[in-house]
């Protein structure tokens, strides 16, 4: 058994978990940080960056495939999966910066000791880290908790029995399905049934709910389902699932419909995507005396936990999920773990985005939640189709939507259509910063841009 001594322990090596050590390092501290899995964390490794990569790719076999209307003769356009799958773990180590093992090594350059296996509290000071090296006891002076989530999987019979893949497996099969059924019609569902829809699979996304990206504004949301719909894609909501079974060579799902009628549908490949929990079972926090709820675990305004040397960041928090809030959240909690005087996260403007050909952006509330809560509001939107930018390209599906108060403070705002996800950006800021939609309007851009969409829709506003 080795002892290692730190002043602060980070466990987790996803944006929330490597963001928090690094910030640690640079300030001096002596820092270990365990990862039962690969540095970058879900994000990196089976997430965010190769599902994006593989969406990319998509998108450019599908364009080449309807380069017609520009005027463009492309003979034959195939894609070869595992040329496909080299490429993405080519872009993969370009933004780890390298394999996981050198990943490592690049944060021990920074001052970080990184230790891979699981960690697990024997104290509130102190973990056992086991991997196939050996096993290690760390003690920390200070501790922040950044495990991450994982998926998770229902409640429904023959589910053990029958092999299924999470994103993880998703993100790098070694070959392609013909029939695919994806069960979640959330953002993740919906970004696997596009790309794999487009590489040639057939597709069914399997839903329980009455509707699909339930988080979405429903007229934004419908616009893009009923152009996914128009792809090709079949979508079935209402879904109650009774069992999963294994049929010879394939898989073979039964359900209850909206209707009431039960059907079967036999498959190569079923994807699991109805969400994800925090990853706490393995940790042994109850030893430490960390208090936790179902969403995860409990933290106060500063990421502090109940226990006051024990700090928390990134998804297990309970929160929303998302890449770029954990890193902000591991940065600020590397800072509250030594300061005198902790600082507030607050309640900073969060965006997201479902990554579709075209991108679906959010930031801010829905017009539901604003009915909801009988709020005054005015809409602005302004259509792709009169932006002369996606004109010339024949860009022209979707719009801007943006929410605003009675007096011009900017309350949401939705973007469907090319390039939403950058478009977004000046939304976010104006929220950030207070301005408003006349602000908004006022401002002078280059002509012919898409950025003038959202001009427009200030203005209209």
């Amino acid at each position: 058994m080795t002892d290692v001594y730190a002043d602060l322990l980070v466990i987790g090596a996803g944006a929330a978990g490597s963001t928090a050590a690094t910030t640690a390092a640079r300030a001096g501290r002596l820092v270990v940080m365990v990862e039962r899995s690969a540095i970058g964390g879900t994000c990196l490794n089976d997430g965010c960056d190769p599902t994006k990569t593989l969406l990319f790719i998509a998108e450019r076999l599908y364009s080449a495939q309807h380069a017609k209307r520009y005027g463009l003769h492309i003979p034959t356009v195939e894609a070869k999966w595992d040329e496909v799958q080299a490429y993405v773990q080519q872009r993969l180590n370009t933004i780890r910066g390298g394999t996981s093992d050198e990943a490592s090594q690049h944060l021990e350059k920074q001052g970080v000791k990184v230790l891979l296996g699981e960690a697990r509290f024997i104290s509130p000071h102190e973990v056992v880290v086991l991997n196939g090296q050996g096993e290690y006891t760390v003690y920390a002076e200070r501790v922040i908790l950044a495990p991450g989530c994982e998926t998770i999987i229902p409640d429904v019979e023959g589910i053990t029995d029958t092999d299924f893949i999470s994103n993880s497996e998703a993100v790098d099969l070694p070959v392609l399905p013909r029939q695919l059924a994806i069960v979640g019609g959330g953002a993740i569902g919906i970004e696997f049934a596009q790309m794999f829809h487009r590489f040639g699979v057939k597709v069914t996304v399997l839903e329980h709910g009455s509707i699909l990206l339930d988080k979405e504004d429903r007229e934004v949301a419908t616009h893009l389902i009923e152009s996914l719909t128009q792809e090709g894609i079949h979508f079935k909501t209402g879904i109650e699932l009774l069992r999963l079974d294994k049929v010879e060579w394939k898989k073979q799902l039964t359900f209850r419909n909206s209707d009431g009628v039960v059907e079967v549908l036999v498959v190569d490949e079923i994807l699991l995507s109805i969400g994800r929990k925090p990853a706490l079972e393995r940790l042994n926090l109850d030893v430490a005396g960390v208090e936790t709820t179902k969403k995860g675990i409990t933290v106060d305004e500063t990421l502090r936990t109940n226990v006051p040397h024990i700090w928390a960041a990134g998804d297990a928090t309970g929160g929303l999920q998302f890449t770029h809030l954990a890193s902000e959240q591991g940065k600020l909690v590397a800072q509250n773990a030594f300061a005198e005087h902790p600082r507030s996260f607050g309640k900073p403007v969060i965006p997201w985005v479902t990554y579709t050909d075209p991108p679906l952006a959010h930031v801010g509330k829905t017009e539901e939640e604003l009915q909801q809560e009988g709020v005054e509001y005015r809409v602005g939107r302004m259509p792709f189709a009169e932006v002369e930018r996606a004109i010339s390209q024949d860009e022209t599906q979707g719009f801007v939507k943006l929410l605003a108060d009675t007096d011009g403070k900017i309350l949401g705002g939705h973007i469907l259509g090319i390039r939403a996800d950058d478009l977004l950006a000046p939304i976010v800021v104006a929220m950030q910063a207070g301005l408003t939609a006349s602000d908004l309007a006022a401002t002078i851009l280059p002509y012919p841009t898409l950025g003038e969409a959202v001009r427009h829709a200030a203005e209209k506003i």
